[in-house]
């Protein structure tokens, strides 16, 4: 069993920063790709950035040049920090990871989320 938590969430003013976590625990031999996804309200979940275990990012291009996606492997931790944010980023953020278990079976996780509110 495996479990994504999500932390650092919050309110925070337009133009404002924040950094976000998601810590992997539980029973798995490796994690594949982690990421990041948000919903709005009223709105679908959209992608917002993946990471390799390589350390490579991706981004939706909406996201591009404000966030940054990282991991720190041996926390199984990923990490998304947020710069000049704006209203239209109120979301919840949720985590999602690849898992790798002994017998090399794949399965996909997901966090509980964390939201965060832009506002003044």
């Amino acid at each position: 069993q495996v479990q994504l938590v999500e932390s650092g969430g919050g309110l925070v003013q337009p133009g404002g920063s924040l950094r976000l976590s998601c810590a992997a625990s539980g029973t798995f031999f490796a994690i594949n790709d982690m990421g990041w996804f948000r919903q709005a309200p009223g709105k679908d979940r959209e992608l917002v950035a993946t990471i390799t275990s390589g350390g490579a990012p991706n981004y939706a291009d909406s996201m591009k040049g404000r966030f940054t996606i990282t991991r720190d492997n041996a926390k199984s931790t990923v990490y998304l920090q947020m710069n000049r944010l704006k209203t239209e980023n109120t979301a919840s953020y949720s985590c999602n990871a690849e898992f790798v278990v002994n017998t090399g079976f794949r399965f996909s996780s997901w966090g509980k989320g964390t939201n965060v509110t832009v506002s003044s």
